[in-house]
């Protein structure tokens, strides 16, 4: 009984030391995207895609921990868990000829992320501005497919349970829900104004490609506003951009531009709509040195 009791409260404290960081949840659910994007489908992700990307991601983090720790700034371990969510993200949504475009697109996404900063806060979303920087460099190289993830069920309740509890933990659910509600309200909207059938509008909504940005991308709490209303308004504003950029000139990956786009207005809804910073961990949760002192 003695022994019992003592491995069923390691069992307790493991955990709650695993449920204490979103990010593990974050990546136990893209592992699982992954494997079903690899066996599900001829034009997936592999695990070729993911090592390449693995490689460009943890290569820069690497270079930046390197940095800090030689300009003798802010001590900071690895944050190597970011960098994985960073490559399965790149290896999840993006597409392209050759491996080298996603080893390249996961390292400027993490260089983004540790340089272009505002107030000790990134601006935007690493593997979004990869993405988007592979599909404008890579002379049409590289793309986003919609429609690669289909329609299937099994990948949208899959997104949908995951999603939901690793922004239970991270507390980002509304943002997701935001976005989400928003799109679909212009979406079922264009279809009345149209006279179109509705479900041009629940084909739309049912992407396992939409899902993922959702739930996994959109959500990001370090390039997001901090309060409640500020990620609400920041999550419509993506939503009514990313429509008219889709349904106006048809702009490749608009979800991913009207991201980029509506980031540059975090710190004006921070600066109006103040509220707590994300911390990924407890630890960070008490920083050592003011916010203004922090790497940008």
């Amino acid at each position: 009984m003695h022994r019992t009791a003592e491995f069923l409260r390691a069992g307790q404290g493991a955990l709650s030391r695993f449920h204490a960081d979103p990010r593990h949840w974050q990546l136990v659910a893209l592992s699982g995207l992954l494997s079903l994007s690899w066996l599900g489908s001829d034009f997936g992700s592999s695990p070729q895609i993911l090592a390449a990307a693995l490689c460009g991601a943890l290569g820069v983090e690497a270079l930046g921990a390197w940095w800090r720790r030689r300009t003798g700034r802010r001590p900071k371990p690895l944050q190597w868990k970011s960098a994985l969510i960073t490559a399965f993200g790149v290896s999840l949504l993006l597409r392209a000829d050759a491996l080298w475009i996603w080893s390249a697109a996961a390292a400027f996404a993490i260089a983004a992320k540790l340089l272009l900063r505002w107030n000790g806060k990134q601006l935007f979303n690493p593997a979004c501005s990869g993405i988007l920087a592979a599909l404008w460099v890579s002379g049409g190289q590289a793309w986003v497919s919609a429609g690669q993830w289909g329609q299937t069920s099994l990948v949208a309740g899959y997104a949908l349970g995951m999603a939901a509890l690793t922004l239970s933990s991270a507390r980002r659910l509304d943002i997701a829900l935001g976005f989400l509600g928003s799109f679909a309200a212009l979406a079922v909207t264009r279809a009345l104004w149209l006279g179109d059938p509705l479900a041009i509008a629940w084909h739309q909504l049912s992407s396992g490609s939409l899902l993922i940005f959702a739930f996994f991308m959109v959500t990001d709490p370090r390039s997001t506003p901090d309060s409640r209303r500020g990620r609400l308004l920041f999550a419509a504003a993506v939503a009514v951009l990313a429509s008219a950029l889709h349904w106006g000139p048809n702009v490749q990956a608009a979800p991913l531009v009207a991201l980029a786009a509506v980031g540059l207005l975090t710190p004006l809804l921070d600066q109006h709509l103040p509220g707590r910073r994300f911390r990924w961990t407890a630890a960070e949760r008490r920083p050592l040195i003011p916010h203004s002192l922090e790497v940008r």
